[in-house]
């Protein structure tokens, strides 16, 4: 049996990646003395300007988009240090947040966690250019399990192809599927009582993308040398605690062709004795599920609200 601490500890997160566009965060890379200090790392790391890449795409998952995500993450965790004295034990970085969380626990270099990530971008946006094309992964909430084990059941009746990319509340569900059956499952989530929140594409976190698993390992990682990190981590797949260069490097593979199961990273942070966790980045998710909101004190360290001009009477 695991004994618990009895003393408070504290988890870092760095939350997946939702969609980050220029006009939402532009102003805070500009003007953010953190993010102006990450931002200059990270031109110096690729040898240009990250801002104006950003500046000029249009996805909300291209190439840059992805990079300035991370400079953001990576800067209000700065911030959550230097001003709110955030001292973690532990660190999580669900999805996306892998990514800063290998660069903030020392495994890799924040420069070349830089280059990862474009690196990663390109060859997704390749990949998904030539496999999977049709593929969406669609997320839906407040749907009972017993209803969604009907309509896979269906699908499973049908032939219908689907895969788990995310388990992340009670009742909150990530599923990759063909966009031509997407519609169908959109309906039948409402008739059962749930809501479809986001489809995303390129897909994620799918086991049939075991082949853009094994072609990151040899054409990216295979360049790398991971480090152990300084802070334990926890897996986003299923909760495991680890400490080594090699498990980081795996956790970071398996991003590919395994779902994010969080509730099992909830059950691993109170297991480990933590009743704080700092959310640094800017999420729109994490910090706000109820598994996370039920089982810790939760402190949001996200991008600045913008201000919503007056009305002139």
């Amino acid at each position: 049996m695991t004994t618990t601490s009895t003393a408070s500890r504290t988890a870092i997160v760095f939350p997946g990646m939702g969609p980050s566009r220029f006009a939402e965060v532009g102003k805070f890379l500009l003007l953010d003395p953190f993010a102006r200090a990450r931002l200059a790392e990270a031109d110096q790391a690729l040898g240009t300007s990250v801002f104006d890449n950003f500046r000029e795409q249009t996805e909300d998952y291209s190439e840059f988009s992805q990079v300035a995500f991370l400079v953001n993450s990576m800067a209000l965790a700065d911030r959550a240090e230097e001003t709110l004295g955030v001292v973690p034990d532990i660190c999580v970085g669900p999805s996306f947040g892998q990514k800063a969380a290998a660069a903030y626990v020392g495994s890799l270099p924040f420069a070349e966690v830089v280059r990862l990530t474009a690196e990663l971008a390109r060859l997704e946006e390749d990949f998904f250019g030539r496999e999977y094309t049709d593929v969406v992964t669609h997320s839906f909430v407040r749907t009972p399990e017993e209803r969604l084990a009907e309509i896979l059941a269906d699908f499973d009746e049908r032939g219908v192809w689907y895969e788990f990319s995310g388990h992340l509340d009670r009742g909150f569900t990530m599923l990759s599927l063909r966009e031509n059956e997407l519609e169908e499952l959109k309906e039948r989530i409402s008739k059962a009582g749930g809501y479809s929140m986001y489809s995303m594409r390129p897909p994620v976190h799918a086991p049939a993308f075991a082949a853009l698993r094994r072609r990151a390992e040899e054409e990216v990682f295979s360049r790398y040398a991971f480090a152990d990190p300084k802070l334990p981590v926890v897996t986003d797949q299923d909760g495991t605690v680890i400490n080594s260069a090699d498990e980081l490097r795996t956790m970071m593979l398996d991003t590919f062709d395994r779902p994010v199961n969080w509730p099992a990273v909830v059950a691993a942070l109170k297991d480990a004795g933590v009743s704080k966790v700092c959310v640094t980045g800017p999420d729109n998710l994490f910090h706000r599920l109820d598994c996370t909101k039920d089982n810790f004190e939760v402190e949001a360290v996200g991008l600045p609200k913008r201000s919503r001009p007056r009305r002139s009477s």
